[in-house]
């Protein structure tokens, strides 16, 4: 795996002062086509020696446009506040749509406003369920001298993942619900095994 790391930036947001480190990672998208995906790593001030993690996809409409059909937005803001206020990282991977890219991700949204649930539209489509993939991952952790982690997360597929290579706990992270993503918080629970109430 060919990655760059760039230099080290401080970041002032509302939430507090982050560094940010950007991974450039050469690899392929779901299509086999080659691409390059920018990642970036947003870390506290300071790093404790088991800091809190939440390994975040990029979710466009969530993260920025603040969109009410997801809760990625949500979980990105409390993210922030936590790293801020306990010490750790949020890894931002470019990975739009659970890797479907933001084209094809716009066209699951057209099914979905049809009827059809996320994980039914990305398989109309021809596309997998959650194309994402978190090898660059590993990378990141060694350069950062990680062994031991707490992920926030409710994904069970991540924290199988993690545990080929760094010792980690669970700490889920649930951001408000409401009426636009119910379903979608339903099918993430039912079709693919979140850790949801």
């Amino acid at each position: 795996m060919k990655v760059d790391i760039s230099q080290t930036a401080i970041l002032p947001t509302p939430y507090g002062d982050f560094k940010l480190t950007a991974f450039r990672e050469w690899t392929q998208n779901i299509h086999g086509r080659d691409c390059e995906l920018e990642h970036l790593v947003i870390s506290s001030m300071q790093i404790p020696a088991k800091p809190l993690v939440r390994i975040h996809s990029e979710c466009l409409t969530g993260d920025v446009l603040h969109s009410l059909k997801c809760d990625c937005g949500g979980e990105l803001e409390i993210a922030l506040r936590l790293i801020q206020e306990r010490g750790g990282m949020i890894l931002y991977l470019r990975q739009e749509g659970r890797g479907i890219g933001l084209f094809n991700k716009i066209n699951a949204y057209a099914l979905q406003d049809q009827g059809m649930d996320t994980v039914e539209a990305n398989e109309a489509l021809g596309l997998p369920k959650d194309g994402r993939d978190y090898k660059i991952v590993e990378v990141i952790f060694k350069h950062f001298n990680l062994t031991e982690i707490t992920l926030l997360t409710n994904n069970p597929l991540k924290l199988k993942f993690l545990k080929s290579f760094v010792s980690v706990d669970r700490e889920e992270i649930l951001a408000p619900s409401n009426c636009h993503n119910q379903k979608y918080l339903e099918i993430k629970k039912i079709k693919m095994g979140h850790l949801l109430p």
